[in-house]
């Protein structure tokens, strides 16, 4: 975990087998077909706050399908996977990934949310530059993300961005919510990285990587034929303070650690 400490992110090949990725996989697809009677909510990165309907706000104790600016293309299911579905389930709850989380300094990890994105062919879209602290917040910063790439992850059908060493540059925004609205704060004029700044993370299916929610990342669209399917979970130490205004609350469902 050196390179963790250091660039904000570390790189584990060929943590989950293809029998783990292929389970997850046709579960993610059984779900996002069984989604087609639910309403149409679009997710998108470029004005978050605005699109943030009721849906989206009251889904962190559910497992609900979020579209594409078409409305017709499942871009990621929502937010409570590893509690609510057994194959995502027992994907989560891995042994190692507690020994990972006690290195990257969780002392009482527990999981919050996990999110499965599609990144269809010629179809996914960008995620803007952000940092994952700036929506799930703790005093003191203790969001982690353990990221699974499900397909091969290159340049072509956009692979994570991070800029190393960005995890020690400020927070630049929150969002919260108030009075049942998300709005994006503005906290730190910093700008964000551009790609001159920043390193492709290029990995093969079956690599976990984990990274400090203060490190800026970004993905651009999927313009290949390939998919790029990706898993993530975040994590957050309950010793820290959980933000009451943070979007993600889970009134009725009680938090797990690994």
């Amino acid at each position: 975990m050196d390179r963790f400490t250091e660039d904000g992110y570390a790189v584990f090949p060929g943590f989950k087998s293809r029998s783990e990725l292929a389970g997850l996989r046709a579960r993610a697809e059984a779900i996002a077909r069984e989604s087609a009677s639910e309403p149409v909510s679009i997710f998108s990165t470029g004005d978050q706050a605005r699109k943030s309907d009721e849906y989206f706000l009251t889904s962190g104790d559910k497992i609900r399908c979020f579209f594409e600016e078409d409305g017709t293309t499942v871009n990621k299911i929502g937010h409570a996977m590893h509690d609510l579905d057994p194959e995502f389930d027992r994907f989560s709850h891995d042994a190692r990934l507690a020994e990972i989380a006690a290195r990257a300094g969780l002392t009482e990890p527990a999981l919050y949310q996990s999110m499965y994105i599609f990144k269809q062919p010629r179809v996914g879209g960008v995620v803007d530059w952000h940092q994952d602290a700036a929506f799930l917040r703790t005093d003191p910063v203790s969001v982690t993300a353990f990221w699974f790439a499900l397909d091969d992850a290159d340049r072509t059908n956009g692979c994570l961005w991070v800029q190393p060493g960005g995890h020690r540059s400020p927070l630049r925004n929150q969002f919260v919510v108030r009075d049942g609205k998300a709005e994006l704060q503005t906290l730190d004029a910093t700008p964000w990285p551009d790609l001159s700044q920043a390193v492709p993370v290029e990995v093969e299916a079956g690599t976990l990587v984990v990274f400090n929610g203060l490190l800026p990342h970004y993905s651009a669209p999927n313009t290949s034929e390939r998919p790029r399917h990706a898993y993530t979970l975040h994590v957050l130490d309950t010793r820290a303070q959980y933000a009451s205004d943070n979007w993600l609350q889970r009134p009725d469902l009680p938090l797990r650690g690994f």
